[in-house]
């Protein structure tokens, strides 16, 4: 057979340094597990120091290696410091995972604020672009990379009340798509995720509210109501790892089947 197939070490991460942001609990440290579990070095942060410390030695006791440190990717000096530590101390940059988001605000979208705005295109689009940036030229130094941005659902389908944490997400969509063409030369592929309601204390808005819930039931296939963050560190895992050599620019929903696209 003409090219062989793929064999299960194609998923195998081992010797490479995967950089994930806001990685120390839900789906960012979900995927911190997921990349590590497959033989990466993942380098996870937060904005807190004891966030950082429990998510180290979670992955410590799972045999993972990882670096850590504080960051606030919303902070230019933060992303650069994250960035350089991460050369210095494992040589370099293969994956990088853009998880970090915030959402400030909740109501009416007429209502949302300048601030608002500002607060939440910062850290969930611009720091996104910003850090792919900086990492992009490491990447370039070792023959290629990753690059996996964290929409959601909301980013196809915009959910009530949250109206500008939507619009953000729907960034994100376009980032991949515009980004992929550009580093491909490079060997560097740009996929996303946009996973559906994820039982994580960031979501934790929607899913105790009983009419958030009770609409979601009705647009679920499969009956089960909130997704876990494994389900989507494993589907990043995935999109970091040769078996989607040849897949970029594109978005895969985690959603539990409700309809967001044709």
């Amino acid at each position: 057979m003409s090219g062989g197939s793929l064999a299960g070490s194609q998923s195998s991460l081992a010797g490479k340094v995967a950089i994930v942001t806001a990685s120390t609990d839900g789906i960012g440290l979900a995927a911190a597990q997921a990349l590590g579990q497959r033989g990466a070095h993942v380098v996870v942060s937060s904005r807190r120091q004891s966030n950082v410390d429990k998510a180290v030695a979670l992955l410590q006791s799972e045999k993972i290696q990882v670096t850590a440190t504080t960051c606030n990717v919303g902070n230019s000096e933060d992303r650069a410091r994250l960035v350089d530590m991460t050369v210095e101390q494992c040589g370099g940059v293969d994956i990088f995972v853009s998880n970090a988001a915030v959402n400030p605000f909740f109501g009416n979208i007429m209502d949302s604020t300048e601030a608002v705005w500002d607060k939440i295109l910062d850290v969930n689009v611009k720091s996104a672009f910003l850090m792919t940036q900086l990492v992009v030229p490491h990447m370039e130094k070792r023959g290629g990379g990753s690059v996996v941005f964290v929409s959601s659902v909301a980013g196809y389908q915009p959910m009530q009340a949250l109206g500008p944490y939507s619009v953000s997400k729907t960034a994100l969509l376009g980032l991949t798509r515009a980004l992929a063409p550009e580093l491909a030369q490079s060997h560097i592929r740009v996929n996303c995720v946009a996973p559906g309601v994820i039982k994580t204390p960031f979501s934790q808005a929607l899913w105790q509210d009983e009419d958030v819930v009770d609409e979601f039931k009705k647009q679920l296939s499969i009956k089960r109501l909130f997704g876990k963050p494994e389900e989507i560190g494993g589907v990043i895992a995935f999109l970091c790892s040769k078996d989607a050599s040849y897949i970029t620019g594109e978005t895969i929903t985690v959603t539990g089947g409700m309809s967001c696209r044709l």
